[in-house]
């Protein structure tokens, strides 16, 4: 947020900033959900909705499941939610009681260990390295359960903010052990759709007791409709809906409309993904020529996580000088990697290809000068 104020700062006197610091897709919703929600505002009133969500939203997205990953979800573990964040904190409050541990790798998305903290859960995090592709063990997760009792886990894949993606071996590997020891596994994936390396697997068909968090914020470019989906484990399903009856009533009706008519949409959202794969490609071509060769895998999402320490071993003030020095928006790491994250920065590649042309020629100045 401190890198958007100042960046609006440059261009409020007319500076030209890169915006590279936002985990937001520049394109818009696809045309399909525009229309619906045009349509339902303009045909009548928009009331609540059951709190789980309109049925033919939950029927389509287990159809989702069919189609993509060839698993088969009873649209009654369906549970559809206000974005992600929603999904987060019903999820948390339905698995966990204060007090409880729950592992997250780090780096990581900071609202996980932030809403843990909020609702009296303590985070533990558990240091990724490159031997593991940057995601959590089996021996890591077993590690930290016999040091003290964990009654929960959760990953990414792809990841916020590195990029990296588990492969379906190691995925498996982790919900095996996670359920061998008793532990709760949640998996994030909001950044299915956008995946380069390998198609990612979905948690959902390793097995039924695993709780999936979904949204159509990023894959879609739904950002501010603020609408997302559970999968849950049968026996979680009803605690999950007294919640969001008592938290929100149910997700706003619009945005379900939307979100159902924006699977017809997937054709734009394929010419968006493939924007994004080329921007991958300017960059991870174009930033060891311009003097930053050091990055983790840029498996999929559209972030590229960059390490920064052989030009200094604070992030924050190095991402100050390139924006103030350069015009380029970056996020320090340290948000992301309370140990580590002023090595790094993050480089959010979903604006246009000039962008991230532009980007490289100005990165690559701004070190040239020191």
């Amino acid at each position: 947020m401190d890198v958007m104020a100042r960046a609006a700062e440059i261009e409020a006197l007319d500076g030209r900033v890169v915006h590279m610091e936002v985990g937001q897709p520049a394109a818009k919703a696809p045309l399909t959900a525009r229309e619906a929600a045009a349509r339902a505002a303009m045909e009548g009133t928009v009331g609540y909705t059951a709190a789980l969500g309109i049925p033919s939203l939950r029927a389509r997205i287990a159809r989702h499941y069919v189609e993509r990953y060839n698993v088969e979800v009873d649209p009654s573990r369906i549970v559809v939610t206000t974005g992600s964040s929603g999904g987060f904190i019903l999820a948390f409050l339905a698995l966990f009681e204060p007090g409880d541990r729950v592992a997250i790798a780090s780096p990581g998305y900071p609202p996980y260990r932030h809403i843990l903290k909020a609702l009296g859960c303590e985070p533990v995090l558990i240091e990724t390295h490159a031997a593991s592709r940057w995601a959590i063990t089996p021996e890591q997760l077993a590690e930290a359960h016999a040091a003290a009792p964990l009654k929960g886990v959760l990953v990414a894949s792809p990841a916020n903010p590195t990029g990296t993606m588990m492969t379906p071996e190691a995925l498996a590997a982790l919900v095996e052990a996670a359920h061998g020891l008793g532990i709760r596994f949640i998996s994030d994936e909001i950044y299915h759709g956008l995946d380069y390396a390998f198609p990612a697997v979905t948690a959902a068909c390793l097995s039924p007791d695993v709780t999936v968090i979904h949204s159509f914020s990023k894959y879609f470019c739904m950002t501010g409709w603020r609408v997302g989906w559970m999968v849950l484990p049968p026996a979680l399903v009803r605690a999950a809906e007294r919640l969001q009856q008592n938290l929100s009533i149910s997700v706003p009706t619009l945005s379900q409309i939307a979100a159902e008519a924006a699977f017809d949409g997937a054709g734009e959202m394929e010419a968006v993904k493939h924007g994004y794969e080329a921007n991958r490609l300017i960059l991870g071509e174009g930033l060891p020529k311009a003097g930053l060769p050091e990055f983790l895998p840029v498996d999929g999402a559209f972030y590229l996580y960059a390490d920064v320490s052989r030009f200094s071993d604070d992030s924050a003030a190095f991402a100050r000088r390139l924006l103030d020095e350069a015009g380029v928006a970056a996020t320090p790491g340290v948000d992301f990697d309370p140990v580590r994250g002023h090595n790094f920065l993050r480089l959010s590649y979903c604006g246009s290809q000039a962008d991230m042309h532009e980007a490289v020629e100005r990165i690559g100045g701004f070190l040239r000068r020191g």
